[in-house]
């Protein structure tokens, strides 16, 4: 059986490739994009994806070749598909289950083929966890995979997707994130060498397999080929998710080809906020965001609606992510909760100004020193925050809210008269 969607027909299509070549249903699958594209030995498939250059695209960004073959190397290797999807603000992984659960599950037999695995887990959030079986469920029927597949539901929250959480979920334990003595590529479920893979990286490397490192390479940059799923949300002409090419301006990712009006937050609720002259200037890479201290995390984009005052936002967030921690070390149990705390009352208007000292000194408290990277994630979105909204904390300590004050006068210039 041949593929329908050519290496020259999925590049042409606006650069949307995962997206173009999705298919819910798997007869539609095997007639667009062919069968399971086997190699037909452990590791015949790292070299392609070394050449490839696939990183994973749950955040971390760590070559995909590479811990595969670090897992290859141990006793009765696992491999996982991880959707878990705790961030809020993201909904990319969600997205493709739904629409194209197939090449995630095409994706997962090759890398167990490559890994040399023999067990399977799909890792997805209750959104999405009928949606996989049905999938698999259909699979099983037909007979295309190799490796039996366990599906396990993630908890809805924050930390679930963080990949000891997941290890520890798969070995019946709480999904928390775990001190990592030894790397779960070393030790992970139950003990074996695992290699916890993102859902969309899986399905980047099912077409490598089907169209080559080089058709993978003429999207993308150089340094970050391919292209990625993003989330866009708040103050942006098409809200949803969209898969773009690595190394687009982040104005044309963001819709905004008039130019950016506002702060925008990049990499989700670990990430970063970006001022509007920053957003103007960079593109979706690491490389370009590590100026402005950001990364492209899973691909979540934020735009601050006007009339929204972005030190509040970021103490609404703040405030979850304290919530949401572990409380397994001393700057998830006391740190955060200190840290979001004193950022709301500088949002909600105290005019104290050792406030904004004291969310300088509790963001260097905690950084560095939690028994997983939470903490560290939530002090350079707080640090991110202090900087571009550092007119807003002016502003407060004296009594005022500029975000309010915008809205007002655009009030009283879209009524004609005066806003009282």
């Amino acid at each position: 059986m041949t593929a329908v969607l050519d290496p020259a027909g999925a590049a042409a299509i606006g650069g949307r490739r995962l997206l173009a070549a999705a298919e819910a249903d798997l007869d539609a699958h095997l007639r667009r994009s062919g069968p399971v594209p086997w190699r037909g030995a452990p590791g015949a498939l790292l070299a392609e994806l070394e050449a490839a250059g696939l990183t994973g695209r749950g955040g971390a960004g760590f070559p995909a070749w590479r811990k595969l073959a670090a897992v290859a190397e141990g006793k009765e290797p696992v491999v996982v598909a991880n959707g878990a999807e705790g961030e809020p603000a993201s909904a990319k992984d969600r997205t493709l289950l739904r629409r194209g659960p197939h090449l995630v599950l095409d994706g997962l037999q090759l890398a167990a083929e490559a890994a040399g695995a023999v067990r399977a887990h799909l890792y997805v959030a209750p959104a999405t966890f009928d949606t996989a079986l049905a999938a698999l469920s259909r699979r099983r029927e037909a007979g295309v995979d190799r490796v039996a597949v366990e599906v396990v539901e993630a908890p809805e929250a924050f930390l679930s997707g963080e990949e000891s959480a997941v290890v520890a979920r798969l070995s019946g334990r709480a999904a928390l994130p775990a001190d990592k003595a030894r790397r779960v590529v070393e030790s992970g479920v139950r003990g074996r060498p695992t290699a916890v893979q993102n859902v969309e990286t899986l399905a980047h490397l099912a077409l490598i397999a089907r169209y080559g490192p080089a058709w993978f390479r003429a999207a993308g940059t150089p340094a970050e080929p391919g292209t990625m799923l993003v989330t866009r949300s708040g103050a942006v002409p098409a809200p949803g998710v969209d898969e773009v090419a690595h190394g687009t301006p982040l104005p044309a990712v963001l819709g905004h080809y008039g130019g950016v009006t506002g702060p925008v937050l990049v990499g989700g609720y670990h990430g970063a906020w970006l001022a509007p002259h920053e957003v103007a200037a960079a593109r979706l890479s690491r490389a370009c965001l590590q100026r402005f201290g950001a990364t492209p995390g899973a691909g979540v984009l934020f735009a601050l609606p006007p009339g929204r005052c972005g030190l509040a936002e970021t103490a609404r967030i703040t405030g979850y992510l304290a919530a949401q921690s572990a409380r397994q070390c001393g700057p998830c149990r006391n740190g955060l909760p200190r840290m979001a705390e004193t950022l709301s009352r500088l949002a909600g208007g105290a005019r104290d100004p050792r406030l904004v000292a004291q969310v300088h000194r509790m963001t260097a408290l905690v950084a560095g020193r939690g028994a997983c990277h939470h903490p560290d994630g939530t002090a350079a979105l707080v640090r991110s925050a202090l900087r571009v909204f550092a007119g807003d904390v002016d502003a407060h300590l004296a009594g005022r809210c500029l975000a309010r004050r915008a809205d007002r006068r655009a009030m009283t210039r879209d009524t004609g008269g005066t806003n009282r």
